[in-house]
């Protein structure tokens, strides 16, 4: 009686681990604007300067200006505003920032777009913007490029590159 109550106990533990690890393996769907990172460091072993979080859409035959309106404010991304981490004093435009964490939002133009720093941070998009916490504003120009699907950001040459569809911003970052 004994031995039978082990092993039916055995068993139920036994099943029980295998449906909670089946479970286990069930995910979400992909999320269609996955986050990604781009860091500023002067050279691949050089400490990370600055570090920007964001989420990338796709345009998926839309326009860029369907998504990021010319002279509206925009999160930079999409989903949360994007996350600016600057571990170091910096200068970006030409504009001194200090170390810290801001939210990075962009003001979309025909021919430039104003990238602005706010001091709220993890917001959901542009909804709750505030422009009196304004850290900088600066002015950079639009260029074009080779198709980018998907929005992105990344960093070269002190330069930090904003790019989607055939769009181009490059605002400069210097330490």
């Amino acid at each position: 009686m004994k031995k039978t109550a082990l092993i039916s106990s055995i068993l139920f533990a036994f099943i029980l681990l295998i449906s909670s690890h089946a479970n286990a393996q069930d995910f979400a769907g992909l999320d269609k604007s996955p986050m990604d990172a781009a860091l500023y460091k002067t050279s691949r072993n050089a400490p990370v300067i600055a570090k920007v979080i964001y989420s990338r859409p796709q345009l998926k035959g839309r326009s860029v200006g369907s998504l990021a309106p010319n002279g509206k404010v925009w999160r930079t991304g999409a989903n949360e505003a994007a996350n600016v981490i600057i571990y170091k004093d910096v200068e970006i435009g030409g504009k001194a920032v200090s170390a810290g964490e801001y939210s990075l939002f962009t003001i979309p133009g025909e021919k430039e777009w104003t990238i602005i720093l706010n001091k709220d941070i993890n917001v959901w998009g542009a909804y709750s913007y505030n422009p009196d916490n304004d850290v900088i504003r600066v002015s950079a120009p639009v260029t074009t490029g080779k198709e980018l699907e998907a929005f992105s950001i990344a960093f070269s040459n002190g330069t930090m590159h904003l790019g989607w569809g055939t769009l181009r911003v490059n605002v400069p970052f210097s330490n």
